[in-house]
């Protein structure tokens, strides 16, 4: 087996070839099948060079007229794309002349090991340190214990999702990747919480939870995330979508960063009167006239209109579905909704080519680009103040 040390997954296939191969064979055709499977982010030699996988590791072994072996291949990419992979290489079905065979084994959390030692060294600390505590205390520090064990993981429907019980009891529930995502969430004290596990696709029990509760997700911040994000709304509606800071996991976050993310998402809009000083744009006259009067149905919504150029109204759509719309769409020359004005939102419209962003308020760091105008709902105040002194 490989040297895994250092990398946060190990992918292992058996294969079984109809003929005596050898193992540069077996290379030939795991770099040859693959490449342009899944376009260049998830090419074998790219991930190679930037450091993503590590060597691939072939055992062989000849039996009768056939070729038998494992492949291993340590990764440094989240779950979704070692998944992939050995989903890859399992469509190889020759080595050079001869049919061939290949499936996975397991994808072994080389993390795991690592986490077994220090949980195992934490014990001993705790029993040396337990064993020297005063006797008056123990009662007390039992209270303290028991307050902190952890919520107890249940299971969900009949594909047994891991679930935390506020499932059962809240009207609002929040949808993770994984089982560790929701021992996390547990930990932060979140028990309404559920995972779509290891399911392909969003599971049925989770599209009939929506028809009776309001969903919410709180996904890894990278491509697996957003591609989860796009399955999950093609299924259900989402009220709201929470996103690890990029390039992390939700099971990689403190409970504290997990409630300042849903508390900072969650809030309502600060009113303008105590919101940080910002850049605002000069809105042409028409379009002031006309986000003034979208604005009186809009705030409270949740939802977002998009214009064209003409500023008519192209679609209305929820403010959780802005992203994915603003990727799909064309022709928008303005957006007013009911949000804050996040630097993906902004990077996406000034993609597409959108001129103008109105939102509730304007998250902190925001950097716009030239070629795209953001203002807020305290922009267009000033309008209606003066309609109605005009009466």
């Amino acid at each position: 087996m490989p040297d895994s040390s250092g990398y946060k997954y190990l992918v292992k296939m058996e294969f079984q070839v109809d003929g005596p191969v050898d193992k540069p064979d077996v290379v030939g055709a795991i770099f040859g099948q693959t490449e342009g499977l899944f376009g260049p982010e998830l090419d074998l030699n790219e991930l190679q060079r930037n450091w993503r996988i590590g060597r691939i590791e072939i055992t062989l072994r000849r039996s009768d007229s056939r070729a038998l072996g494992e492949v291993y291949i340590p990764t440094n990419t989240d779950i979704a794309e070692a998944a992939l992979i050995a989903a890859a290489l399992e469509t190889i079905d020759k080595v050079g002349p001869y049919q061939s065979r290949f499936k996975l084994k397991e994808i072994e959390d080389v993390r795991a090991a690592r986490r077994k030692q220090v949980v195992e060294r934490a014990k001993e600390i705790i029993k040396e340190w337990s064993s020297k505590a005063i006797s008056e205390g123990e009662d007390a520090l039992k209270e303290v214990y028991d307050a902190l064990k952890p919520t107890k993981l249940v299971y969900y429907g009949p594909e047994q999702l891991p679930a935390g019980p506020g499932i059962y009891d809240s009207d609002t529930v929040i949808v993770v990747e994984g089982r560790a995502d929701v021992l996390n969430m547990l930990r932060a004290g979140i028990e309404n919480v559920v995972a779509i596990g290891g399911a392909r696709g969003v599971p049925d029990s989770i599209v009939q939870l929506g028809k009776s509760k309001k969903l919410m997700a709180f996904l890894d911040g990278d491509r697996g995330g957003d591609m989860i994000l796009r399955d999950l709304q093609s299924k259900v509606d989402l009220v709201k979508v929470f996103r690890a800071p990029s390039g992390r996991e939700v099971e990689e976050l403190t409970p504290e960063e997990i409630r300042r993310i849903i508390r900072e998402e969650a809030a309502p809009p600060r009113p303008a009167a105590v919101q940080p000083p910002q850049p605002r744009a000069q809105l042409p006259p028409d379009l002031q006239r006309v986000a003034t009067e979208l604005l009186k149905d809009l705030e409270g919504s949740l939802e977002a209109v998009l214009l064209d150029q003409s500023l008519s109204q192209i679609s209305r759509v929820p403010v959780s579905k802005l992203y994915q719309t603003l990727q799909d769409s064309n022709g928008i020359r303005a957006v007013v909704f009911d949000g804050i004005v996040t630097q993906r939102l902004v990077d996406a419209a000034a993609a597409k080519g959108v001129e103008f962003l109105i939102g509730s308020r304007i998250a902190d760091g925001v950097k716009v680009p030239e070629n795209l105008k953001v203002a807020t709902f305290a922009d267009l105040k000033p309008l209606e103040v003066q309609a109605a002194g005009g009466q």
